[in-house]
């Protein structure tokens, strides 16, 4: 039986379509653990496009469960996590160009600094979880290096089409769940989740979180926010 954590993200960026001060992604915060999630996501990415600082200290002030802060592994915004004390901080790889976070974090290139995150969080009692594409390798170097959580990156499962290229996918995704939960981690899963989708992941049962925000907010256009949340939260729970 998996948790669901709700992204309040794109509640901001339908704010930011009229840079006025609606709709307010921290009364959705409030509405969807009122409706039942288990906790509240926000990205405060380093050019602020949705939610902003003033969103993050609000919405670390009301949450009640948990807060988890995705964020890039700078030092302007492990000082704002430091700050902010979340339950959780998420990191994951930024480009400005990109419309939403792309890939995982590359471990390779980034061991480093992405280690010096993780004791820089623990240091100020932050649990450090890092979002990674499903790779063996990935999850291994999570767990030496000293993470709490892998959130895996399921955007090529959730994108993919044809059969073949979902099945393939949906493996990778399992097998590095498995590899991930054996090495102590605890695992989660989020980007580009559906209704459908997230239906799909029954079988992997080492999944403990799903993080998802874009099919609950547009659902929600339709049918209401606490509504669009407690029908997701259904599902979650049937993993």
């Amino acid at each position: 039986m998996a948790k669901l954590a709700v992204n309040v993200d794109h509640v901001a960026t339908l704010r930011q379509a009229r840079g006025g001060v609606e709709p307010d992604p921290a009364t959705a915060a409030m509405m969807v653990e009122m409706a039942g999630a288990d906790g509240v996501v926000v990205h405060l990415r380093e050019d602020r496009r949705h939610i902003n600082d003033r969103d993050a200290r609000l919405i670390r002030q009301l949450v009640k469960t948990k807060m988890i802060l995705e964020m890039a592994a700078t030092s302007e915004m492990l000082s704002i996590a430091a700050e902010l004390k979340p339950h959780q901080a998420t990191l994951v790889p930024e480009k400005r160009q990109e419309i939403t976070t792309e890939g995982g974090l590359d471990l390779h290139a980034n061991k480093k600094s992405v280690e010096e995150a993780i004791v820089f969080l623990h240091e100020n009692s932050i649990l450090a979880s890092l979002f990674l594409d499903p790779e063996p390798e990935a999850m291994r170097t999570a767990a030496a290096i000293g993470a709490d959580i892998v959130e895996i990156h399921t955007g090529a499962f959730c994108d993919a089409r044809l059969p073949q290229d979902r099945e393939r996918e949906l493996s990778r995704i399992a097998t590095a769940a498995k590899i991930a939960h054996k090495s102590g981690l605890v695992v989660h899963a989020g980007h580009g989740i559906g209704y459908q989708t997230i239906q799909d992941f029954a079988g992997i049962g080492e999944i403990a979180e799903f993080s998802i925000g874009h099919s609950i907010i547009s659902r929600a256009v339709f049918a209401g926010l606490d509504r669009a949340v407690k029908e997701m939260l259904k599902l979650a729970r049937r993993v």
